[in-house]
């Protein structure tokens, strides 16, 4: 199976990550920092929301095995992004 992310912010989803719709259901989209309830828990940009991601360069680097830059992460995730369905244009 391939594995899902976050709709928004592009981390990795799983069964105890996933946010949640207004009726409580969990969200196969969205990870619970990016939406609860049914609705996105920051308004940010997709810039801001890149700068934020950032900063945790170190735990990605754990989990993928990488050993990227804050600056390669950031250039990563502004490439990964746009195809994300919080972020895609309309």
């Amino acid at each position: 199976m391939e594995p899902k992310f976050c709709q928004s912010c592009g981390m990795p989803l799983n069964d105890n990550n996933k946010g949640t719709n207004t009726n409580g259901s969990r969200n196969e989209d969205y990870c619970t920092w990016c939406y609860k309830d049914g609705k996105y828990t920051q308004d940010m940009t997709m810039e801001q929301m890149i700068e934020h991601c950032a900063q945790f360069t170190e735990e990605i680097n754990k989990q993928s095995g990488q050993n990227l830059s804050v600056e390669q992460a950031k250039e990563m995730m502004r490439q990964f992004f746009p195809h994300l369905k919080r972020w895609k244009q309309s």
